[in-house]
């Protein structure tokens, strides 16, 4: 499957290296540019799929840019994400062949949400839906839903997180360095022992707690979070 390619627009670099990163761990292909003429030059050599476009550019104001994708006969999908938050805006960026607004500050998470439904919506042919599974562990990371079998776990966030690293990353055994890295993304110092507390939260809910759990539990479902020794922890089907 090819991967999705994004090219993230906006004049601080920051948030676009940002965007890109968290696409970047996603399984995409990113590239950023500051300004509109840079957009306009990235769009046309890197052939994006979507694009994240902020309306508050040096030269070509995001408007123009939309302008100028649509007259060079691109309908590549557009998401505008700016701090300008009123009604005309917004109106303005969507009859112009905009796909989506956001306005900042905003939620890395919801911004990736809104790609994948745009995407899918527009049905873009590196996309597909993306469903995590390890035996019969699945993750459905467009609705968030995460099933052992027919049971419908509920995670908090954190717990989704982790979960979601170990099941990307399977059968790669993840260190608790690695995991508090990309979970937390700031230092923690020497408390691993929060990953170790999120472990076991999870292995409760993924044996079959009837407390943490809808549906009905099982009892003899294998474990699929295993501890290997001195290293770290990883998601598979059965121990080494």
């Amino acid at each position: 499957m090819e991967k999705v390619r994004l090219l993230v627009v906006d004049d601080d670099p920051p948030i676009a290296d940002l965007v890109a990163t968290v696409a970047r761990y996603e399984g995409w292909e990113a590239v950023t540019a500051n300004s509109g003429e840079e957009a306009l030059h990235r769009a046309a050599e890197f052939h994006p799929d979507i694009v994240v476009l902020d309306l508050m550019l040096p030269g070509l104001d995001g408007f123009a840019v939309l302008d100028r994708l649509r007259l060079s006969g691109t309908m590549v999908p557009v998401v505008f994400l700016t701090a300008r938050d009123g009604v005309a805006d917004r109106v303005a960026g969507l009859t112009r062949g905009g796909d989506d607004y956001l306005v900042k500050p905003f939620a890395v998470e919801e911004l990736m949400a809104r790609l994948r439904t745009v995407l899918r919506r527009s049905a873009g042919p590196a996309f597909q839906r993306s469903v995590l599974a390890v035996a019969d562990l699945t993750m459905d990371e467009d609705t968030r839903e995460v099933r052992r079998g027919e049971r419908l776990l509920t995670l908090t966030p954190t717990e989704y997180e982790v979960l979601r690293y170990l099941m990307r990353k399977s059968p790669t055994v993840l260190t608790k360095a690695q995991i508090l890295d990309h979970v937390w993304e700031y230092g923690f110092g020497g408390r691993s022992n929060v990953v170790e507390l999120v472990i076991s939260r999870l292995r409760r809910k993924l044996d079959g707690d009837p407390d943490t759990t809808t549906g009905d539990d099982k009892d003899d479902e294998p474990q699929l979070i295993h501890t290997v020794r001195g290293v770290g922890y990883v998601v598979r089907q059965v121990a080494e």
